[in-house]
């Protein structure tokens, strides 16, 4: 599978990057509430992001993440609200699967 993304915030990615591991599934919601953490094709993320983020006056990263460094299971779920499938992470994000960070 190609590279997958995850919008973050950047003080979230921050602090992960103190507690070894990433665990926010997605805006205000932690892996623990959500029981997975969300991410997006190259071709999602952008729409993520308008839908999701537009709003956010903190500081943004996308996390690019090469799925055949992931520790935890990766699935491909549909999603029937967006009429699409989705890449989601089950369980933390180990930071060495992040192989870039990108400014947003």
């Amino acid at each position: 599978m190609d590279r997958i993304f995850h919008l973050a915030l950047a003080t979230d990615w921050a602090a992960a990057q103190e507690a070894g591991d990433y665990r926010i599934s997605t805006l205000g919601r932690t892996l623990e509430q959500e029981g997975f953490l969300h991410a997006s094709r190259e071709d999602q993320w952008r729409a993520t992001k308008q839908r999701f983020y537009a709003d956010v006056p903190e500081p943004l990263v996308l996390l690019e993440i090469d799925p055949a460094l992931l520790t935890s299971e990766l699935r491909i779920d549909e999603v029937p609200e967006a009429g699409d499938s989705f890449p989601h992470i089950y369980g933390p994000l180990n930071l060495d699967a992040v192989v870039a960070v990108h400014e947003q």
